[in-house]
């Protein structure tokens, strides 16, 4: 048996010929940079997000999208930010990319995302921001923040990168992944649950004077053809992308849906082959929707043997992330060392992700948890 970490053909099957018919209609009609296509997926974002009309931006990855919300919330060489060190390197690189100085908290070790007790204990005079993490696809709960940080003048940006659709059920409402905050900061590279043929992102702000900044910041800071209010960056959405992921909006719900079911079973077949003792299933905050971009858990002992071990029998399995942005030889210059962030480096040794995708049958994730059991019993 051969189970990969992902399996995009398996939903790509569903929609193969929406996407061959879109990818035609564009190469008919040569328009490919912005257009139509992208106003009709951010107008279709817009409405699953419930967000006012003109609230999401694309623009051309992730990485981009965390960029232009540190722009467009004036963030400044010297300015600090707050933000997590268990997490992929874009997060921090943007904040350093404007010359600002990224400051990390410790995470929360059962669901991994930025402990906000230690985030508010990190705030300086310097603060012009915070930047938490929805990791893995589950939401921070850092509502009960926002009046605080805003009433000391910090701006609040959501990387949203890995929980497009993550919910979380608080204040007596629904609270979607990137729309708490000032700013959201989403991706849709191929591997994520909304992910395009290729790079691309979206800003998200509920905020129309932002929204409009955004949109010239995305296209080198002009507002009319070649004529330029400040210096802003090339990141535009391509038509092509766009069509894609918005036939693929219109299922994220179900395959969003079917990655928490095979959540579910995980847990249920770590119980019935007794392997709780050294594997951890990944926690659900309480009043969380997670949805699983990736299934992670921790595992007590040989971790990187047991890891060999599966990719030798088949099952693809991978460690996200195997050194925290702290210890990166890119950021020595803040000064941190090794026992600055304890649970972040623990998590580093310990985590294990277990394949999870649209399509991932019960039998091959009882096959991937039988091998468990049989490492640990040798």
């Amino acid at each position: 048996m051969t189970v990969p970490i992902l399996d995009l053909p398996r939903s790509f099957c569903e929609i193969k010929p929406e996407v061959l018919a879109a990818a035609e209609r564009i190469f008919d009609a040569q328009s490919f940079i912005l257009g139509q296509e992208v106003r009709t997926f951010e107008a279709h974002c817009e409405s699953y997000l419930g967000v006012p009309e003109g609230s999401c931006i694309g623009c051309a990855s992730g990485t981009d999208a965390l960029l232009l919300g540190l722009m467009s919330c004036d963030i400044k060489p010297g300015d600090e930010v707050i933000t997590t060190p268990f997490t992929f390197f874009a997060t921090a690189g943007t904040i350093a990319r404007l010359g600002a100085v990224p400051v990390f908290a410790d995470v929360d070790p059962s669901t991994y995302n930025i402990d906000i007790d230690a985030a508010m204990n990190k705030i300086t005079t310097k603060t012009r921001a915070f930047l938490p993490v929805h990791l893995f696809g589950q939401m921070t709960p850092i509502e009960g923040v926002i009046s605080e940080l805003h009433g000391r003048g910090i701006a609040v940006i959501e990387d949203t990168a890995q929980a497009f659709g993550a919910v979380r059920f608080a204040d007596g409402g629904i609270l979607r992944a990137g729309t708490v905050g000032d700013v959201g900061c989403c991706s849709f590279f191929p591997t994520k649950n909304l992910g395009g043929c290729g790079d691309g992102g979206m800003v998200v702000t509920v905020d129309k004077n932002r929204a409009d900044r955004l949109r010239r910041l995305r296209v080198h800071g002009s507002g009319t053809t070649y004529y330029h209010d400040e210096i802003g960056i090339n990141s535009r959405l391509d038509a092509i992308q766009a069509a894609i992921l918005d036939i693929k909006l219109a299922h994220l719900e179900a395959w969003n849906e079917e990655r928490r079911k095979a959540a579910e079973y995980y847990r249920l077949l770590f119980k019935a082959y007794d392997v709780q003792e050294f594997i951890t299933a990944p926690v659900e905050l309480g009043g969380n929707r997670h949805i699983y971009h990736q299934y992670v858990v921790r595992v007590s002992e040989r971790r990187d043997d047991l890891m060999e071990y599966l990719n030798a029998e088949g099952f693809g399995v991978r460690v996200y992330y195997p050194l925290p942005l702290h210890l990166q030889p890119c950021f020595e210059y803040l000064g941190c060392k090794e026992g600055d962030f304890p649970v972040s480096e623990k998590l580093s040794r310990e985590v294990l992700a277990l394949p999870v995708f649209p399509g991932l049958t019960q039998d091959e994730q009882e096959q991937l948890v039988a091998k468990i059991a049989a490492f640990f019993r040798k």
